[in-house]
């Protein structure tokens, strides 16, 4: 981009070239265009004034937001006058609120939770496949993760359908990285990723991999020992962890568990710390999965590759976002991970909520970009 200015009833964007993914990068939050109002005599931002059915009347962020319905909304006005919406960390306290009442949504709920309010006349859970992916984020670069071999073979020792439904509660594991959800990026031809330990140990093996004395394979005197970094903001991802820990000793691979903020991860990624990073990525945050794989292989970015980057991806990705490259450029892309596998897919998302028995209307966003509150009702 080379410029953006205020036009007569417009926004004009200049580009130094073609990028025909633009308008999805301008339906991201980041891109909201607020009323001048809204904006200080220095420019900065004082409240938030949009053209949208609510007008927020409190606003705490991170944590908390009430809004009004607008009396001069220019669609159908909605029928539930109030809303609020508060962030809730712990997964426990939210399904409570659910079964309590307290909450009329509540979204990220944990397996164990959706299986109790199932049996609760409290609320109803929906479930939606959506665009995200549980993955492991590999550090290419790390002496015993260069080979290509090396990340298959930990990619073959993952038992994704035990997991998806043993933990997840999922009716299927990952078959590849993208997800049915995004339409012409999931290849259904692409050869899926399988579960195959004996595998596993042979590709290791070949590496010049030995088992020591207590299984632990070894090389040139170095343990094959890694550490599974991750974060607590979504539940399943401890649990997952808890899962790789034992398949990846099978294999003879040592995996020491850190449970922390998910910015270790990103920082990790800055200064080459990381060994693996156990994720959730989003590939609506633009609604175009190009957006993300832009920033996360083409080359690399926080969330994405780490010491792995390939030219042919690059070139790839950016004809795609240009507007030049079809059906057979992403699935080409899809192709390359699945071999080199600088990420290793796990499962992919359902996004899952309980609906307070009293809410009509409700529709589940699979992109996650609307609530559909304008359209919501209260049973009388």
């Amino acid at each position: 981009m080379t410029g953006i200015e205020a036009g007569e009833g417009a926004v004009v964007i200049t580009l130094s070239e073609p990028f025909a993914a633009l308008p999805a990068y301008l339906a991201h939050y980041s891109a909201q265009i607020l009323a001048p109002a809204a904006y200080g005599p220095d420019g900065a931002g004082v409240q938030v004034i949009g053209t949208g059915p609510y007008r927020i009347n409190d606003l705490a962020p991170p944590l908390r937001l009430k809004a009004e319905a607008f009396a001069d909304y220019w669609g159908n006005a909605p029928h539930v006058p109030n809303v609020s919406y508060a962030a809730v960390s712990r997964v426990e306290t939210r399904a409570l609120m659910a079964e309590s009442g307290e909450a009329d949504f509540v979204f990220g709920l944990d397996p164990a939770s959706v299986a109790r309010l199932d049996m609760s006349d409290a609320a109803t859970v929906h479930s939606v496949a959506i665009p995200r992916t549980l993955l492991m984020k590999v550090n290419a670069s790390h002496p015993a993760l260069s080979e290509p071999e090396a990340r298959q073979a930990l990619s073959l020792a993952i038992d994704r359908e035990g997991i998806a439904k043993a933990v997840l509660r999922y009716p299927e594991g990952a078959t590849q990285l993208f997800p049915p959800s995004v339409g012409d990026w999931h290849d259904a031809n692409l050869a899926p990723l399988a579960y195959d330990p004996e595998a596993a140990r042979a590709l290791l093996a070949d590496l010049g991999w030995t088992a020591g004395s207590d299984g632990i394979l070894t090389r040139g005197g170095e343990r094959f020992a890694l550490t599974l970094t991750t974060y607590p903001d979504r539940p399943e991802l401890p649990l997952v962890a808890s899962v790789l820990e034992q398949q990846f000793r099978a294999i003879g691979v040592e995996l020491t568990i850190n449970t922390t903020n998910s910015s270790e991860i990103s920082s990790g990624h800055q200064d080459g710390s990381l060994d693996l990073g156990l994720i959730a990525r989003n590939f609506g945050l633009i609604p175009n999965p190009v957006g993300t794989v832009l920033s996360d292989y083409a080359p690399t970015g926080d969330w994405g590759a780490m010491g792995w980057q390939n030219d042919e991806i690059i070139a790839l990705a950016h004809s795609v976002g240009r507007g030049d490259g079809g059906i057979e450029t992403q699935k080409r892309i899809a192709e390359i991970l699945q071999t080199e596998l600088p990420i290793i897919p796990i499962a992919w998302y359902r996004q899952t909520l309980a609906v307070a028995k009293g809410v009509e209307g409700t529709v589940i966003d699979p992109w996650e970009r609307t609530f559909g509150l304008q359209d919501l009702k209260l049973a009388q």
